[in-house]
């Protein structure tokens, strides 16, 4: 069955904690203000199983729970703090956000790192970048670690900015995403993978190409990989990640998110962007061409990290391939050798392996789904979305081109 060839090896969340996250914001609580301001665990329950995060070939990274938290500018009931030991994320849902003119609220990290700043209007101008589920309220951008520090910034004296909050996602450690997913190996033989930044000097290419590629947050509890196409605002990724308006929108594209130094597992926040629009999904089934197209929210912010072009012929049997993505979930890793450093690079091994896939056995695993496959002109010559030694399968690019070409500038 087309599931059971998906790469859903088990996914490893790995939490920063060098200096690469998201500026402080001035208002952005100290810490040791935070520890005392509120009890760190409110009481929360996880959500009814319907609720949670489900789809088929996607790992499974959070879990969605429920409590009830109100803030308001009466007295000190100002801060929520929001842990769950272990987390590797915590994404927060305010259900109701009644402020007074001039207030606003912030969604931090407790070392400030990653600071979200929401005002009564949630203009993305003016405020912060968010998610949204098609209920009352909007989801803060998550925050990396265990911990969000809800904060009301009011000058009133009293009653007039309330704040609700109902819900929030929470990453799985290591040991639950092994336990809510099925682990399929998709590395063939010794996995060669390396961070992306110990190929910044030895690759230099390689490495400046895998900046478009970007994390993705599905609907808070799902991980895949995305990436910028063309000139212009728009990004690719699998329909088997997501393929609804809906989703879209209750997703997050976290760009940068990648090692400090090679092996240091010390990557940043990076910077987090919100889907836009839908423009187009495959058709067919999963094996087949298994594309979304879509554009991002805050386009101006995630520029600077580049973009990929479509290859617009087929692909050659024997042809060299690199793969950058965030396969497990993990921070930006890129493939570019077989088995070993320096050994034989990877390589297309079927260009025709049915009418809509090429071949290989480059190394990938859960959390890859939606990479792009570049050859040595670094042109994407395909999407990767099956796994399964040895035959881990990507989606003829030019065959996707060829559905939309209307939609995106590919010429680069």
């Amino acid at each position: 069955m087309a599931h059971a060839l998906r790469s859903l090896r088990t996914a490893i969340a790995v939490v920063g904690v060098c200096a690469l996250g998201l500026g402080l914001l001035s208002t952005a609580p100290a810490q040791a203000d935070v520890y005392s301001a509120r009890p760190l665990a409110p009481d929360s329950v996880r959500a009814p199983e319907r609720d949670q995060f489900s789809v088929e070939g996607v790992t499974t990274v959070g879990e969605l729970r429920t409590l009830d938290a109100l803030m308001s500018d009466h007295g000190s009931n100002r801060t929520q703090i929001i842990r769950h030991p272990g987390a590797t994320y915590i994404k927060v849902h305010v259900s109701s956000l009644r402020l007074a003119p001039g207030d606003f609220v912030t969604v931090s990290s407790p070392d400030g790192r990653e600071s979200y700043r929401y005002h009564r209007d949630l203009d993305r101008v003016t405020s912060s970048d968010f998610t949204t589920d098609g209920q009352p309220g909007f989801w803060a951008m998550s925050v990396e670690g265990d911990t969000a520090v809800v904060t009301l910034h009011s000058s009133r004296p009293r009653n007039a900015s309330v704040v609700t909050i109902d819900r929030f996602w929470r990453g799985y450690d290591q040991a639950e995403i092994s336990q809510h997913n099925v682990s399929l190996m998709s590395v063939c033989s010794t996995d060669a993978r390396r961070d992306a930044v110990c190929y910044q000097n030895s690759h230099p290419a390689e490495y400046a190409r895998g900046g478009a590629v970007a994390r993705l947050l599905i609907s808070g509890g799902g991980r895949c990989t995305t990436w910028r196409v063309g000139n212009t605002n728009r990004m690719l990724t699998n329909k088997h990640c997501f393929s609804t308006q809906a989703a879209v929108s209750g997703s997050e594209m976290q760009f940068d998110y990648q090692c400090a130094t090679c092996g240091g597992a010390n990557p940043g926040a990076g910077t987090k962007v919100s889907g836009a629009t839908l423009y187009r999904v495959s058709s067919g089934s999963s094996n087949q061409l298994d594309y979304t197209l879509y554009s991002v929210n805050n386009f101006a912010t995630i520029q600077r990290f580049g973009t990929l072009y479509l290859a617009t012929a087929a692909t050659s049997t024997g042809t060299r391939i690199y793969i950058p993505g965030h396969g497990d979930g993990t921070a930006k890793r890129v493939a570019i050798y077989e088995n070993a450093q320096n050994g034989p690079t990877c390589a297309v091994r079927n260009a025709n392996y049915n009418t809509w896939n090429i071949s290989y056995s480059c190394d990938t695993s859960g959390g890859n789904s939606g990479s792009p496959v570049l050859d040595s002109s670094h042109r994407v010559v395909a999407l990767h979305h099956l796994g399964g030694c040895p035959s881990n399968q990507g989606a003829k690019a030019h065959l996707i081109y060829n559905e939309i070409a209307t939609l995106i500038d590919n010429n680069g």
